[in-house]
Formats: structure tokens, sequence, C-alpha cells
């Protein structure tokens, strides 16, 4: 087909494949513009009746003129085959957006808004949908929705015919739903062959939205048998259970589209557009969403590995120093590290990420000189609200974030409070070489492993030395320490040095959220937990936003055994950092140790889909994959989970902290005397929080085991 002309038509490029025919990219070369073409495939062009009704009703779909319908343009046939020239929609679909993971309800709404009020002009044309999935929703590349196949769908319908069993209807259309996906969408009177309306199409409506929020679908089952009857038959799981900080008006909303009968549905789309108004974020998140901020990661001009830790940290702290204007939501390192030098355009990142502006830029270190450009784009058009470029000293480097600080908030019109002011020209250090040394110990710091600590500790130590008075590298030092007592080395050195340099960095700044953070987690780990929960709460009113504040204090509570403290803070970290997958998988241990099922596998599913996307840039991080494989464990995937363990294992055979958690895999799994063989080198290794192994369920199968109460009186 590719290079043929059909009709005016000029193909050039097969654009996919599925149960109904081929779709083609083509020109059309007499208004010079380009197309879609879709073609039935030959099984039904042999069909009379499917070529009747694709005529029909893609003429009905014709007259449909709407901004969020792909247009068709007309229905032609060529050499005896049946075809449709439509829109070409440049973007992703939907469904490709979800394979990135669920969207958040704010999200959601403008997409959800877009879909209802093309499907409600379609309803008041008498046009049907009939087959409304998240492959025929289309994102394109201005962020606006685009619904596809209007008319279509009555091919892959497959009405019932008279007298014949639902087993057989299946049967019969199976190539059709196992190609489209359409089984899951479909509406209880159309697998029951009765007539629909506008109320079958809000059914699917419901079942994309449920879909979207939670990153499953409301009705599943392993066969499009079981899949049917749990349409016709089973209640979806809440979907508060799910998404626990969902507003009641969406599970409202939802639980009317998805009622089994339509008589108690939404009895139009025009209701459900009045309903998705009423589930629209309180004010005050619309407002913050509007100033959302991405910063991308800043492009390293001199090439030079050895500048890679400088790029970096000059990003972070960027990073950083915005997080703390409270009029910004700014997305934390983690929500951007996949687009760390990645060829994403601003309005791509910004669809992604949902947020309003992108910052980007670059950086060139030259001996003493440092050129830094940065670029403010607003993700909706595209188009560029600030730029400056700085020719400096590296003296000046401080300067220049508070310079790119203040004219951002001015850019996106934030009013900067003086206290917020104070804080962001504040410098954390007088000398740049102690600068330097922080961030080669920051970066060391992200990769989460002994040896990474042990050099963050060193680099950490180095910035003192030159500068005394440097309270972020104290808070360093004893975070390093702090993780090394709790996962590799539980002396007594370790918790001192992290106590003596949290209470150092603390006296050179008090009004340091980090370094509260910092204090709480060295206190706690001496089971001093009055005085941490007073250091957590302080860091919190000083950072509502900072994710370490509520991750740390959340497992201090978990050490003393105050499992419902420990997961609302789990939670509140997780909605601090909505890319962090530590949380949620730890929030999905805590739940299940409460015994809240259904949260816990909610919080489980989203905290692997997170894990997998950083795996995709980090493929052998050994947490990230002994965690997923503690949730996966939970979640019935045994052996998806016993390989993960042992590619965490792979990484590093001796590092106590990949030894406990495989443990606790083997231990969910019934492997005792593996899980016990494990606990042990942890041990040894020098895993050392008696505490966290007291109160982890994940144990639970080895408490009453000899061995394990031995290992416990080691500790």
């Amino acid at each position: 087909m590719i290079g043929k002309t059909i009709s005016h038509y000029r193909v050039t490029a097969k654009l996919g494949e599925g149960g109904m025919g081929a779709v083609y990219a083509a020109e059309d070369t007499q208004l010079q513009r380009p197309v879609a073409l879709k073609f039935l495939s030959a099984q039904m062009a042999s069909d009379p009746e499917a070529r009747k009704r694709l005529v029909k009703e893609a003429r009905a779909a014709s007259r449909l003129n709407h901004p969020n319908i792909a247009t068709i343009y007309e229905v032609d046939e060529s050499e005896g085959n049946a075809f449709i020239a439509m829109e070409q929609v440049h973007g992703e679909s939907l469904k490709q957006r979800l394979l990135r993971g669920a969207l958040n309800p704010s999200e959601l709404l403008g997409v959800a808004r877009q879909i209802a009020e093309g499907l409600n002009e379609a309803h008041q044309a008498g046009v049907l949908h009939r087959d409304i999935k998240p492959g025929n929703v289309m994102l394109d590349s201005k962020g606006r929705i685009k619904i596809l196949d209007f008319g279509l769908a009555a091919l892959t319908e497959g009405e019932r015919k008279e007298g014949e069993t639902v087993e057989n209807f299946i049967t019969r259309t199976a190539t059709v739903w196992s190609t489209g996906g359409t089984v899951p969408y479909m509406s209880p009177e159309q697998l029951n062959g009765e007539p629909t309306d506008a109320r079958s199409d809000i059914f699917s409506f419901g079942v994309m939205l449920y879909e979207c929020l939670t990153g499953r679908l409301p009705f599943q089952g392993e066969t499009s048998i079981d899949v049917l009857h749990a349409i016709l038959r089973s209640a979806p799981t809440p979907l508060r259970s799910l998404v626990p900080d969902v507003a009641p008006d969406w599970e409202n909303l939802l639980g009317r589209c998805l009622d089994k009968s339509p008589e108690r549905r939404y009895q139009s789309m025009a209701e459900v557009l009045n309903a998705l108004k009423q589930a629209s974020a309180p004010a005050a998140k619309v407002a913050v969403a509007q100033r959302s901020l991405a910063v991308l990661y800043f492009e390293n001009l001199s090439r030079a590995e050895e500048d890679e830790y400088f790029r970096d940290g000059i990003t972070e702290d960027i990073i950083i120093e915005l997080s703390k204007i409270r009029g910004l939501q700014v997305f934390p390192r983690s929500a951007v590290l996949a687009y760390r030098d990645k060829p994403s355009t601003a309005p791509q990142v910004g669809q992604q990420l949902n947020a309003s502006h992108v910052l980007g830029g670059s950086v060139r270190r030259a001996g003493n000189r440092l050129r830094i450009t940065a670029q403010l784009v607003e993700a909706r058009t595209g188009h560029s609200v600030w730029a400056e470029r700085f020719d400096r000293q590296m003296e000046d480097v401080f300067a220049i974030q508070d310079e790119i600080a203040q004219s951002i908030a001015q850019a996106m019109q934030v009013m900067l409070t003086e206290k917020e002011k104070k804080v962001i020209k504040k410098a954390p250090t007088q000398d740049v070489q102690a600068y330097d040394y922080y961030l080669r110990g920051r970066q060391f710091f992200h990769q989460y492993r002994k040896k990474g600590y042990e050099y963050a500790r060193q680099m950490f130590a180095r910035a003192i030395v030159i500068d005394a008075n440097y309270a972020r590298a104290y808070a360093g030092v004893a975070d390093c320490c702090s993780f090394l007592y709790m996962y590799w080395d539980a002396s007594e050195a370790n918790l001192k040095e992290a106590d003596t340099a949290s209470r150092k960095a603390m006296e050179l700044d008090a009004e340091s959220a980090e370094g509260h953070a910092s204090r709480g987690l060295a206190v706690s780990l001496r089971k001093e937990y009055d005085e941490a929960a007073k250091e957590f709460e302080t860091a919190i009113r000083l950072d509502p936003k900072l994710f370490e504040a509520y991750h740390f204090y959340a497992r201090a509570r978990f050490a003393e055994g105050k499992l419902e403290e420990a997961a609302r803070l789990l939670e509140r970290a997780s909605q601090a950092n909505s890319e962090d997958y530590q949380s949620l998988i730890l929030l999905g241990m805590v739940y299940t140790s409460l015994r809240r099922k259904p949260e816990a596998e909610a919080a489980y599913r989203r905290g692997v889909s997170i894990a997998e996307k950083h795996l995709e840039l980090h493929p052998d991080d050994g947490r990230a994959l002994y965690l997923s494989a503690n949730a996966l464990c939970q979640l019935g995937e045994r052996g998806r989970s016993l390989d993960w363990a042992r590619r965490a294992l792979a990484t590093d055979p001796d590092d106590a902290g990949v030894l406990y958690n495989v443990a606790c895999v083997y231990s969910l799994q019934g492997k005792i005397e593996e899980a016990l063989d494990c606990l042990e080198k942890s041990i040894t290794s020098g895993m050392g929080q008696k505490e966290w192994m007291e109160h982890d369920s994940d144990l639970d199968n080895l408490r009453s085991h000899p061995r394990f109460q031995e290992l416990l009186k080691r500790l």
C-alpha cells in the first residue's frame, strides 16, 4: 500500500492494524493535507452487511463537527475495498499514556471534560460511539483530546443474534475483541443484546475513567467470559480503597456511570458534564496546579563526564530552592529524572507530568568561569515566558540560583513572602570548593548503596573541613551514618556520629527543615521517639512539602509499633513525592500488617508501577528490585517476585539491606530455610534494626522458628 495512490490519497506509511482492518497515513493530493485512511479487513470487506453498516455509520459520523472529535472527510471504495478518510491526529492514545501510570484527579479532569463534550455533541446529533475505550482517545501535541472511530464501533459491537447464547456470542466475536480489547468497556445491555442508547456510551465512559484513576479495570477476569460475567454481576472494587485520597465527587460520578441499570445511570452526557464540574478539585488546588513547575536536568555543555555531578547538583539545588516557595507546586527530582538527557519538549513534559510550566537550561564550566542558561516555557503553548544567560565566576553560583528562583516566581506571578525571599537568598556556604565537594557527596548519596553512603560521607566531611559552618554538609554526614546504621553497620560509632553531626547542623541552621528531618532520624535510631517526633513536626512546619520529613517520621512510628500513624505519614510522603516507589510499597506493608487488604493492594500496585519506570533507567537498582519483589509477592505474582528478588541479590549478594529484604520475600513465599539463611547473613553483614524486625509482618512465617528467636537475641 505504501506509495500507492488510492482515489486522490497518496499512502505514505502504515499506522496500525486491528480487528477491523488497517490504518494508513496518507496525503490528500487535492487539498494537500495529511489524512488517515481506514480500510476494512478482508473478512469484513467480504461481508455485505458490514460494508453497508460502515457506509451508514460513517456518513452519520461525518456530520459531526467538534474540536474533540476526529473529523471524517469521506467514505469511498478502491478496488472493491471500502475505506474512510479522516483527520490524522498526532500525539499518543490515552491507552499509551496509561502505560506510564494512572492519572491523578486534577490531571484527569480536563481529559474527561473534553471527552464528555465530544460525546455530548455526538449524542445530540443522534450518533452513538459504542466503543469508548482508551485506545480510541488521542491526546494531541497541544494537549487536546480527539475521539476516534465514531460510527465504526457498530462493526466491533457484534450484536447478539436471537436465541444465541452468551458463550457463542463471545466465540463469534473473539477475534475482534482480542485485537480491539473491547469487552471490558462494554455495557451490560450491549452484552445482553438489548437496544443501546447514549447511556451505553456513559457506562463505557465510566469504565475508562475508573481505569484512568486506578490504573486497573473495574471488571476483570482471566478470559472474556469471566470479564463478561463480572460486568453483568459483580461490583467494582470501591474507588477509595484504590485511590485513598480521591474526592467523594469522583466516587459518586463513577458510581452513577457504572450502574448496571441504564435507568439509574446518568441519562445524558450533559448530566455527566454537570457532574464533572462538581468533581473538580478544590479551588486552592486548581490554583496551585496552574503554577506547577517541572525543572528538567540542565544540559552539560562541557561534555566532560566528571562534570555530570555538578550539572546534576545545580539542577537539584534549583528544584530544592523553588520547592520552598509555597505558591509553587514543584515536581521532585525523581519525577524529572526520567527526562534526564532525553530530547523531550516542554509541551510533552508538561502534558505527561501535568505541569503548567517547564524550566530547562544548560551549564558550562571552564576553570573558574561558569555559564548557565535558563528558559521558562509555558507547557500549554510552548511559548517562552522568561529566559536568561549568566556568565559569572564560580563564586556567583548561589547568586545565580537566587536570581533564577526570583525570576521564575515573578514570571509565574507568585508573590514571595519576605521569609521566602530570605530563605532563597541565603547561601548554604561561602566557599565554592566546599559546595563542589557537597555536590559530589550528594551524587553518591542517591545511589542507595553501602559504598555510596561511605563515599558520600567522605565528600561531606571534606566540605566541612573547608567550611566548618556548612550546615547542609553536617546534615549529609548525619544521614549517611543513619542509613549505614540501619542497613549495613549497626555500630555505636555510626549512631554517635549521626547524633553529633545532626546536632551540629541544628546549631548552625535552626531554620533548616532538612536539618530537623536529619536530626529526627538520628535520634529515632536511639529510640528517643518523643524527641524525634518534635524534630519531624518542626521539619514539616518549616517545609510542608519535604518528603524526607514524612518518610523518616513514618519509619520511626513503625519502629514504635504505631502502625496507623505510620500509614498516615506514608500517605503524606507519597503525596509530597508522587514519583517515589518506596513510600508506597512500605505503605502496602503497613496496611498488610493492619489487615487492610484492599488499601494494601492498591498501594503495592502503584508502587510497583513507579518502580518499573525507575528500573528502566536504573536496571541494577537493588532496592527497587527487592521492594518490588516484596510487593509482587503480596499481589500474588510469585514467579515474578522470586525472579526480581534473585536479581536484587545478584546486584550485591553481601549487602545487608538486600539480604534482609530478600529474606522477607522468601518468608512470604514459605521458603523458611532460605529466608532464615538470608536473614542471618544480613545480621552478620550489619543489619541492626531489631525493632523493625519485631514489627515486620513479612517475617511472621519465621517467628515461631527457633533460629529466628536466636537471631533476634543477637541484635
